[in-house]
């Protein structure tokens, strides 16, 4: 009754339906409003050319953005335990909009800094609570795992379609490449502004789901900092995230040095940023349901070493494009998988409700990190190997491969760190139970 007076909704007051459709909102969001942030990722070449800057610029540019996201990750926890969802997911979609129209005028290097410090703003400080913490409430504990998996599987969709889009793009533009980069951020801006209409439509206020005792308090956050879940977790993160946002370099890889072509390396990475993702997060979240995500996150990290061990021991011609194709497919299939089940982790370690935004907060600040040095650091590589001509030599890329792969190792370590923490800590509690039970008697 206090629910339907309030116009509170509960977990069991939603229909299937009206979950699904909270489910695919943040879903589908998660995929577009970071997609003009990381577009790099697909459109790295035309992009670089369109804006008319180096590949250091463009990776200090990503860099000004990621050094803002890590200062919002922590207060975007915070707020995600405080502030409504409904509020949060359509301020940030609305405001990054805004700022996706402006991106798309392709503005001044000067400009482009202010652009993505805001974008740090609106897409972390205001929606990155959002996508976990919605797919919690509409999901029962032990569903979790599995729900985030489809949850990617959503953003796989989301992504390929408009990677499809991307690809027309490319294919009717032709060399005007700075026309193609700006139609497809104007078709990205209008995407995100559309979500953030429907998630002040359709997403509801949540019983239980902000905290208003005692303000903007730094209580849950502590609570967060001391438990060696969260930290363990974070650490795994960092290093998976770390591989998972470098085999995007497969691309320039592709082009520069395998020959192959602009479009179809775009059809690739498109494959392999989102396409993958309809098969790689439903099946790491299953796996991860009827196993443990820290031993699906250990396994898909070595099976990632390898593939990358293959790929960089492939003769540097064309006539191996297929074959690079489908490893760089897989590469991007484990990465995607192991970064999809991540936040399984606290799960896994029971980290309860009450601070799981703050959880995801800490967890944001320490996993996200690689984003305010890899973009510049494996730039700088790639600068520094770059002939007369303007090519970059394949010893440059091998560099950055042997830097994911070291990253894999540590992300298959700490995962399995997680898994025996947590083993030793349920022991240790059956343990305290036994004795207890015995002084009873």
């Amino acid at each position: 009754m206090a629910n339907s007076t309030s116009g509170e909704k509960t977990y069991a007051d939603l229909s299937s339906g009206r979950r699904w459709l909270i489910l695919i909102i943040a879903s589908m969001g998660s995929s577009i409003i970071y997609a003009p942030a990381y577009l790099k990722a697909v459109f790295y070449d035309p992009l670089q050319k369109a804006l008319g800057v180096t590949n250091t610029q463009l990776g200090q540019v990503f860099s000004a953005y990621a050094i803002t996201a890590l200062i919002c990750y922590l207060p975007s926890g915070i707020i995600a335990d405080k502030v409504r969802m409904r509020t949060l997911a359509s301020v940030g979609f609305i405001s990054t909009a805004v700022l996706t129209f402006v991106y798309a005028m392709l503005p001044s290097i000067g400009m482009l800094y202010a652009v993505f410090v805001l974008m740090g703003i609106t897409t972390i400080l205001i929606w990155w609570g959002v996508r976990y913490k919605l797919v919690r409430l509409v999901s029962k504990e032990d569903e979790y795992p599995k729900r985030i998996g489809v949850s990617y599987g959503v953003y796989g969709v989301a992504g390929l379609l408009i990677g499809l889009v991307s690809t027309a793009i490319v294919a009717a533009v032709g060399e005007n490449l700075g026309l193609g980069v700006s139609i497809y951020l104007y078709f990205l801006a209008g995407l995100i502004l559309v979500l953030g209409i429907l998630s002040a439509l359709f997403i509801p206020k949540f019983a239980g789901e902000i905290k208003t005792e005692g303000g903007f308090s730094l209580v849950e956050f502590v609570q967060a900092f001391r438990s060696p879940v969260v930290w363990i977790a974070a650490v795994s993160l960092f290093f998976v995230y770390f591989f998972y946002t470098g085999v995007t370099y497969t691309t320039p890889y592709m082009t520069g040095i395998l020959g192959v072509s602009l479009a179809a390396a775009t059809v690739v990475a498109n494959i392999r940023n989102y396409g993958i993702t309809l098969l790689s997060g439903p099946a790491f979240g299953w796996v991860a349901n009827r196993f443990k995500p820290s031993i699906v996150i250990a396994v898909g990290s070595i099976v990632f070493i390898v593939a990358l061990l293959a790929m960089m021991l492939l003769p540097t011609t064309a006539a191996v494009m297929v074959i690079a194709c489908v490893l760089v497919v897989l590469l991007g299939f484990i990465a995607n998988g192991a970064f999809s089940v991540v936040s399984a982790q606290l799960t896994e370690g029971k980290v309860p409700l009450a601070y799981f935004g703050a959880a995801t907060g800490l967890l944001s600040i320490i996993g996200f990190l690689p984003d305010t040095f890899s973009s510049t650091w494996f730039g700088s590589i790639m600068d520094a190997q770059t002939d007369a001509a303007g090519n970059v030599q394949a010893g440059a890329y091998h560099q950055i491969f042997w830097i994911l792969i070291a990253s894999a190792v540590l992300a298959a370590i700490a995962s399995l760190g997680l898994y025996l923490y947590l083993r030793r800590s349920r022991a240790a509690a059956r343990d305290e139970v036994a004795v207890a039970a015995t002084a009873a008697v």
